[in-house]
């Protein structure tokens, strides 16, 4: 029998009814109270599932949590502490000086953090004694799929305003891309807050729309396809920071080609995710070995350059889009391991 079991007997009341009790620490983790409805289901001839008929998300969400910063702890420790902590569904976060105060800079590292990493998060109090930052966004307000079909709108945008930025060697722009990344990664901390808190959590699994863990499971690594997918975007523009030079144009336009290919790729991949097909994600998975004649294209065209330098940054931007059109064939893969039982389910006679 495990934590989540218990044996009851049922007991007879009044002259029709039969009445089961339940565990009073269950009811206040599900955040119930005495009068609150339930739906009972019968499933088949040996089952009956109990749940709440409205769901307190106020119980998926544990209060709060304390951690303390010493005078020699560095911020990127301090700021990967405080995203564990909202990655694990805490509402409410305060960080506190071991001795005297906090460093400047480790005052500034949290506010940098809450304001372009933890969707959802405000500082409520920052004193010398500590900061308190609290979680304010209700977790069934933006869905999942909304937020990743957001991060995927920012990533793919990201890519098309770096190879513009190349194009018109627009250096403004190419620091959009980059301040960009930092919004990519906040929809991605809360699609992974959101899936640990489902995981923990059956009812608030099947309210975010997951059959089973291993869909949290396979969002979780899209997630991470798409975050790299911004990643390298940004790497398009920095390369034009950098060196601050044009690609020439003909050799640019085959570039063009071939992003436009790994962008094209990436979109269907993320349709069949959202249509659970796995049909369609046969069929788009054909479409990763194309990306080579694209590459080899680029490739052939650099062949009268001269300029050592040029040669290497066309060869470091196509790296970064074939890397992208191999992140597209990864989702494909996670859509077919995720929907797979249903073209066995069909092939039953």
């Amino acid at each position: 029998m495990t934590e989540r079991e218990e044996t009851r007997k049922i007991q007879f009341t009044g002259k029709s009814s039969y009445i089961v009790s339940l565990p009073k620490q269950w009811i206040m983790e599900l955040g119930l109270k005495q009068g609150d409805p339930i739906n009972v289901v019968r499933h088949g001839s040996s089952t009956l599932q109990i749940s709440p008929t409205q769901y307190s998300t106020k119980s998926l969400q544990m209060e709060d949590a304390t951690f303390e910063v010493g005078p020699d702890d560095d911020n990127t420790s301090i700021v990967r502490r405080l995203i564990s902590l909202y990655f694990l569904g805490f509402k409410t976060i305060n960080i506190k000086p071991k001795t005297g105060r906090f460093k400047p800079a480790q005052r500034t590292a949290v506010k940098d953090a809450v304001k372009k990493m933890l969707m959802g998060t405000e500082i409520i109090s920052d004193s010398t004694e500590g900061i308190t930052i609290q979680v304010l966004v209700n977790l069934l307000e933006l869905s999942v799929n909304g937020a990743f079909k957001r991060m995927i709108h920012l990533a793919k945008s990201m890519l098309r305003d770096a190879l513009l930025a190349v194009k018109e060697s627009n250096f403004e722009l190419a620091q959009e891309v980059i301040n960009a990344d930092d919004e990519v990664d906040r929809f991605g901390f809360y699609i992974i807050r959101q899936l640990k808190i489902a995981i923990q959590n059956e009812h608030m699994l099947k309210e975010m729309g997951f059959k089973n863990l291993r869909d949290c499971l396979g969002f979780r690594l899209v997630v991470k396809n798409i975050e790299r997918t911004g990643d390298h975007a940004v790497f398009i523009a920095q390369d034009l920071l950098e060196f601050k030079k044009p690609i020439k144009k003909e050799i640019f336009a085959k570039i063009q080609e071939m992003s436009d290919f790994a962008l094209s790729f990436l979109d269907d991949s993320c349709l069949a995710l959202f249509k659970e097909d796995f049909l369609q994600a046969e069929k788009i998975i054909k479409k990763a070995t194309e990306i080579t004649y694209y590459e080899k294209r680029v490739l052939d065209s650099t062949k009268s350059i001269k300029d050592d330098e040029e040669i290497y940054r066309v060869r470091r931007m196509i790296e970064n889009i074939r890397r992208i059109a191999e992140y597209a064939s990864d989702i494909t893969e996670i859509v077919l391991n995720m929907n797979v039982e249903k073209i066995l389910k069909k092939s039953k006679p």
